[in-house]
């Protein structure tokens, strides 16, 4: 499956809030932090699973431009925190 068309949710136990930076995800079992630094791109309600990845970034880059490079590096992270048992595909 195209990494840009996968919903996500959060891992049961996991939460995650805004910052300016981007995103801080933790889990109540344990000190682990994660955090994603995407600015304005991703927000929390993007993990209810409800959109593919790829619907949730063309409409904000019809707000704001995004480049090719940051839309993958942002899938590759995503992926990587679902590895980590962060966030799983719905």
């Amino acid at each position: 499956m195209n990494v840009l068309r996968k919903k996500y949710k959060l891992a049961p136990g996991t939460q995650v809030r805004e910052e300016d930076f981007g995103l801080l995800f933790y889990h109540r079992d344990g000190p682990r932090l994660f955090w994603v630094s995407c600015g304005r791109l991703l927000e929390s309600r993007f993990f209810s699973g409800e959109i593919p990845l790829e619907q949730w970034l063309r409409e904000k880059a019809s707000q704001t431009p995004v480049p090719e490079s940051r839309l993958l590096s942002l899938a590759k992270t995503l992926d990587q925190l679902k590895e980590k048992g962060v966030i799983v595909d719905c």
